[in-house]
């Protein structure tokens, strides 16, 4: 039941925190109900206008607390509420207190949504301190409502489920965040060391050089001024080129991620005459994802440009899946480290890389999770 918080600064881009409120919406459908009760209470000859008013009232100002108080826990990150997800809970109770004017017992109706809610937006606390309320009110009203010769039992057993259930769906998630989050640190620290390694290949190769040709251009200045400024400008050009590598991977480090690198490759490509189409949303891959994707659909931008000769490609998103196609020459030769790299860094992040022929006699990439 335990989960590690996301840290500071880090926005929640996972799939639980942009849809996890939809399951909110499906569990609405169960209002039907109480609201069916609502519309029996009515029909009574004894009953209550004011009171059946009021219980309609506080139904829908559940219902938009209970959708209100999903959508913005799910955007604060896994057990991360707010303050106002709190208020909208205690408020989501209120709502369900006034019902009972005109329902009575009946409206222990709402216990499940309240389980939902303290299990899936707030925290682990919540979810326990929630279930013992629940289920300690869900047995006063089976013994208030055994009086009335009705199944006494039901609502208890309904209740028992949804606390097994939510345990171990909670757990689960927990735990999915929890390896999510570990993965992108690990992606993280191989991609930093990997853009150290680039660095210090890159500055110790320029600066060696430059080191040689600044000593020779010394020796031979007073003797020969013109192989001396010859030197000198082979100096200039080398560390030229140092500093746009370092500039270079610097933006690669600095890079938003998946959806920059979507925009960078369709530049390119458009650039070069190739048309791009984007289809699904790179938001549908998790952070841990995004991070060596965006290293493939760069790698495989490259080679689309040096050896495709293609006209499009199409580059699509799916919930742990992307897939960059082209209608170029197709997957011939052997492989250039260029595919050795984007092959070891699929299986490093634990995913898999297929090659082969695309759909237009191209070739097609595809990374799996």
């Amino acid at each position: 039941m335990t989960s590690k918080p996301a840290r500071a600064g880090r926005a929640p881009a996972g799939p639980w925190q942009r849809y996890g409120w939809l399951m909110s919406v499906v569990w609405l459908g169960f209002l039907y109900y109480p609201a069916t009760d609502l519309i029996e209470f009515a029909e009574a000859p004894a009953a209550n206008p004011w009171f059946i008013a009021l219980g309609w009232a506080a139904l829908v100002a559940f219902a938009a607390c209970y959708l209100a108080g999903f959508v913005f826990g799910m955007r604060a990150g896994w057990h991360q509420p707010s303050r106002l997800v709190v208020a909208l809970f205690f408020a989501a109770i209120a709502c369900a207190a006034l019902t009972s004017l005109p329902l009575g017992w009946h409206a222990v109706s709402f216990v499940p949504f309240l389980m939902a809610y303290a299990s899936y937006v707030l925290g682990t606390v919540w979810h326990w301190v929630t279930a013992g309320a629940a289920i300690a009110l869900t047995l006063l009203s089976a013994f208030a409502l055994a009086a009335g010769g009705e199944p006494p039992f039901m609502l208890l057993a309904i209740t028992v489920i949804m606390l097994a259930v939510n345990t171990l769906n909670v757990w689960l998630i927990g735990r999915s965040i929890i390896a999510d989050e570990l993965r992108l640190d690990l992606v993280t620290s191989e991609e930093r060391e990997s853009i150290a390694r680039d660095v210090h290949d890159l500055l110790g190769h320029s600066l060696t050089v430059v080191k040689l040709k600044a000593e020779l251009a010394m020796r031979v200045l007073e003797k020969d001024p013109a192989a001396a400024r010859h030197e000198l400008g082979e100096i200039v050009r080398l560390t030229g080129e140092a500093i746009a590598g370092v500039r270079g991977t610097v933006t690669g480090l600095r890079a938003e991620g998946l959806a920059e690198q979507v925009r960078s490759s369709r530049a390119a490509l458009e650039s070069n005459g190739v048309a791009v189409a984007v289809d699904g949303d790179p938001g549908a891959l998790s952070p841990a994802q995004s991070l060596p994707a965006a290293w493939i659909l760069r790698e495989a931008t490259t080679n689309v440009l040096r050896h495709a000769g293609a006209t499009r490609v199409g580059i699509s998103f799916a919930p742990g899946t992307v897939v960059i196609e082209d209608d170029g020459v197709g997957a011939k030769g052997r492989s250039g480290n260029g595919v050795r790299g984007m092959a070891e860094r699929a299986s490093a992040a634990g995913a898999t890389l297929r090659i082969g022929d695309g759909k237009n006699g191209g070739t097609a990439v595809s990374v799996t999770w």
